[in-house]
């Protein structure tokens, strides 16, 4: 089988949001593989010193001296959202030209659990747009069964579409000692008997005030000193809701942009983790809480095997299934579920090299 030119396109942290870890440890591991592959990645206005990897000002339209320079003839894996997700009036149709002129192959990674649902509420541009870039598409990558479905049954795709979740092993050597910053900020959350995590940002959707509910709950049924560390992203914030979480709760931490290999060394420290998010694509901070070792309480989007779940917004159910997690500890499932969402994880790398390194798929 024959190689081909490889690129990968799409953000890397900071911020630590989902879709940049998950690229940051494909691209790790991918490399470690010897594999001759390109990073362009599309946050940061600054130059990298980083080996093969290409900062690109997109806004600036920097993805067409990329393409010029580095775009014939390769392979493609896309994890923006700007071609397709969120289509742009002008950055989709610059990308279809060079496609045409270049012949790179596109390889769509769709990431956004939320697409099929927005998709409904667009309008006539913009579904004119997504519909002249799915026809343009090669071959996708979905991170779930519903979006495959969706594409096929909603949309019509008659291209290949491969289930890959966006989990791969985080590589060696990621461990980061506790920033003096980090260990500040969780001193009084620390020092609590009991320790509550949430990850997203201040936006309805992500649940934070559903958390913020739950534990209140919790400390007024059980008498607890329950403690919660919200770990903010801050790519979206709404402030109105931020003051509805923390007020009156001088029991809520928050601390911002935490870099991945820290977050699981506070993972490592909590009681459980509650992911709240109502539009969850797959949720890789689910599966990185077991492999800390700790319960996982979540919304029923996304992962949920090995996890206590809920509907998005029942904020009884939620305070039940953390009063399981707090005070159940069913260490027998998270190891066994750790030990099955590593072993997939290393699948998920393999099937991604397979994908993008050879002509014959």
């Amino acid at each position: 089988m024959s190689k081909r030119k490889a690129i990968i396109f799409g953000p890397l942290p900071p911020p630590y949001g989902g879709v940049s870890v998950y690229l940051s440890y494909l691209i790790r591991h991918l490399r470690v593989a010897g594999l001759d592959l390109r990073m362009w990645a599309v946050l940061g206005d600054r130059d990298s010193k980083a080996p093969n990897v290409r900062y690109i000002r997109h806004r600036r339209l920097g993805v067409i001296p990329a393409l010029i320079r580095e775009g014939s003839g390769s392979r493609i894996l896309d994890a923006t959202h700007f071609h397709l997700e969120y289509p742009h009036p002008l950055l989709l149709p610059v990308w279809l030209v060079l496609k045409f002129v270049l012949g790179f192959e596109w390889f769509k990674n769709v990431l956004d659990g939320s697409l099929p649902e927005r998709y409904d509420r667009f309008g006539l541009v913009d579904r004119m747009l997504f519909r002249l870039a799915v026809r343009n598409v090669d071959q996708f990558i979905v991170v779930s069964e519903d979006l495959e479905r969706w594409l096929r049954d909603m949309i019509g795709i008659s291209r290949p579409v491969h289930v890959v979740p966006c989990l791969v092993p985080p590589p060696h050597g990621t461990d980061l000692p506790p920033r003096a910053e980090i260990e500040n900020a969780l001193s009084s959350w620390s020092s609590r008997p009991r320790r509550v995590c949430s990850i997203g940002v201040f936006i309805p959707t992500y649940g934070f005030l559903h958390a913020a509910e739950a534990v209140e709950n919790l400390r007024r049924e059980t008498g607890e000193d329950i403690g919660l560390a919200l770990l903010d992203g801050t790519f979206a914030q709404d402030e109105e809701y931020r003051e509805r979480v923390l007020k009156g709760r001088d029991w809520i931490t928050v601390l911002e942009n935490v870099p991945n290999p820290n977050v699981y060394e506070i993972l490592g420290r909590s009681d459980c983790l509650v992911r709240g998010f109502g539009q969850e694509s797959y949720g890789i901070s689910r599966v990185e809480a077991l492999w800390a070792g700790i319960p996982v309480v979540a919304t029923t989007a996304g992962e949920t095997r090995g996890m206590l779940t809920y509907e998005f917004g029942d904020v009884e159910a939620l305070t039940s299934q953390i009063k399981k997690a707090l005070f159940d500890k069913p260490s027998a499932d998270i190891q066994y579920w750790s030990t099955q969402f590593r072993r997939e994880a290393d699948e998920n790398v393999a099937v991604i090299q397979r994908l993008l390194m050879t002509d014959v798929i």
